[in-house]
């Protein structure tokens, strides 16, 4: 059995890797987005990248049970423990219909309720993020062993400046109670941007914090929720409680991404 979580978050890695060669097949194609029954868009891309995912999964880490987005949205949902795996096969789907590149394979490792490991892959920018006791950004090809990538780097958040936040905020989810969350901070600037590819600019240290307090999956954030976690930040409840994954539903409730701990007492 695997346990070790930097070892977890490279094996999720390469699944990722891996997963983006036919994404990309359907990104440089004519391939058109559907409707699921609960109205998010789905594409042969998501179905494609989520088949593969699966397959290696059960062959790399076989005792985990995995929860992934497209069979649940097919009521295909496995009985889980205090371990567990969160799949978002193709992360940003709207980003991805609309042949933009902020779109993402998300794979995290959840134990007694908390992000520790994950993947987060952006097949169109070749750029790949893995966290598991620390964090890294690399650049590698779709299909790639990570032995082949480049630019490696270990990666960490930033200590803020609390009169000069910078703020990440979905571009394809705006929603009234985030815009109202960010207008009683001081913000300095805000960047948009899509996918789960806001936690890794958190992560980065290029902002500050990531509000949500619109709908989303809990497979929408494990990954970038382990990956901050591992560079020195952490995710919290929309009320500054502990977050815990397995909900009902694997519906997140409202979150707050958070760089640095010292922005608890400024944001709650």
């Amino acid at each position: 059995m695997v346990t070790n979580p930097d070892e977890i978050a490279r094996i999720f890695g390469q699944i990722a890797v891996n997963a983006a060669v036919p994404i990309m097949d359907f990104f440089n194609s004519d391939g058109d987005a559907r409707r699921k029954t609960d109205g998010s868009p789905v594409t042969d891309a998501d179905l494609a990248s989520e088949r593969l995912i699966l397959s290696a999964l059960a062959n790399k880490l076989p005792d985990i049970p995995v929860v992934s987005e497209e069979a649940a949205s097919e009521g295909i949902l496995p009985a889980i423990g205090e371990r567990f795996i969160l799949v978002d096969p193709l992360d940003g789907t709207r980003e991805f219909a609309k042949r933009r590149q902020e779109f993402a394979v998300n794979i995290g490792l959840i134990d007694k309720g908390i992000a520790v490991a994950g993947a987060i892959y952006a097949p169109a920018l070749n750029r790949l993020w893995i966290g598991g006791h620390s964090a890294y950004a690399m650049s590698v090809s779709p299909g790639a062993s990570l032995i082949t990538a480049q630019d490696i780097e270990q990666i960490s958040t930033r200590l803020p400046l609390i009169d000069k936040l910078k703020v990440v905020a979905s571009r394809s989810h705006p929603d009234r109670l985030t815009g109202e969350f960010i207008d009683r901070l001081a913000i300095n600037e805000k960047i948009s941007a899509g996918s789960s590819l806001k936690f890794c600019l958190v992560a980065e240290g290029q902002a500050d914090l990531y509000p949500r307090f619109g709908p989303t999956m809990e497979w929408d954030v494990a990954a970038g929720d382990a990956i901050l976690r591992a560079a020195g930040g952490l995710m919290v409840a929309g009320n500054g409680a502990k977050f815990q994954y397995g909900k009902p539903g694997y519906h997140t409730g409202h979150f707050v991404a958070l760089g640095n701990t010292s922005l608890l007492t400024k944001v709650f």
